[in-house]
């Protein structure tokens, strides 16, 4: 089933993110979290994508394929394009069709050291133009309610954005955020530049004061006085923090809901005890 599908008619979707074991051995052991997740019925999992490494021996892949044929739940593949080119890309797509997996998410990635960029694709709205022309995929594509660290400012990602809806980008995942009001307002500004697309807020319980400092870091989330005054009070009390953690996720996600969002999604950090305690907290509301 293609992702667009759950947003006719008014619908809602729940989503989760995995990412697929660094080792090889690890990989049967994310069944225990799938087992979890699959049993809350989510509309979808994403899973993420490194970059680098061929088509043959990549597990977003084979985890994908498990989603969909072990659980019978849609998966998401991320696919990333900056250090690819046209013909690995035409690989992993039909690698994908020979997997009956309909759903990308097309990114652009980042720029690694030892993972040499190509020329083919310098943004996402690049491949997928060019997965438009040649394949029949549902893609979804990502969305920065705070802006992207590359972009010179919110006016600049709004036009970013807008291309890539108008090359075929049928759904949008935001990066994570703690603050609601900023992405109502993204969110708003969309609907100005008639990006009409579903706009689904992302969110992550952040339930480790490491965890915290990285993610602000790395993902440019403004970090609401109401969350800092958690992290002072409970940075050293591991299991005070991870429940004050959920309850602030949870919060975020009962007003978003209620405010009339598309969907949420769950970035899970493979942690089946978080999707769990958020889908109890919400259950009667959705």
């Amino acid at each position: 089933m293609k992702v667009s599908e759950i947003y006719k008619n008014g619908g809602r979707s729940l989503s989760f993110e995995i990412f697929p074991p660094k080792k090889d051995d690890e990989l049967n052991n994310i069944d225990d979290t799938l087992d979890v997740l699959c049993e809350l019925e989510p509309d979808f999992i994403s899973v993420t994508f490194g970059a680098g490494g061929s088509c043959n021996c990549n597990k977003t892949i084979e985890l994908a394929r498990k989603i969909k044929e072990k659980y019978k739940v849609e998966p998401v593949m991320h696919l990333t394009c900056l250090c690819y080119d046209r013909h690995e890309i035409d690989e992993f797509a039909k690698a994908l069709i020979d997997s009956g997996i309909e759903n990308i998410l097309a990114l652009r990635g980042d720029v690694r050291e030892g993972v040499m960029k190509k020329e083919d694709f310098t943004y996402a709205s690049d491949m997928v133009t060019y997965l438009k022309e040649k394949y029949d995929f549902c893609i979804l594509g990502a969305c920065y309610p705070e802006r992207h660290p590359e972009s010179a400012n919110m006016v600049d990602e709004i036009k970013h954005l807008k291309t890539k809806v108008s090359a075929g980008t049928e759904v949008l995942l935001s990066q994570l955020f703690f603050d609601n009001a900023l992405f109502y307002d993204f969110r708003e500004k969309c609907r100005i530049a008639n990006i009409d697309v579903p706009v689904i807020p992302g969110i992550m319980p952040v339930i480790k004061a490491a965890q915290i400092k990285r993610m602000v870091s790395m993902c440019n989330a403004a970090f609401p006085i109401r969350f800092q005054k958690i992290v002072d009070r409970y940075e050293n009390n591991k299991e005070a923090l991870f429940d004050a953690g959920m309850a602030y996720a949870l919060s975020q996600i009962i007003d978003l809901i209620t405010s009339g969002t598309e969907g949420i999604h769950l970035y899970t950090m493979n942690n089946s005890c978080i999707a769990r305690r958020i889908c109890e907290g919400i259950k009667n509301i959705v």
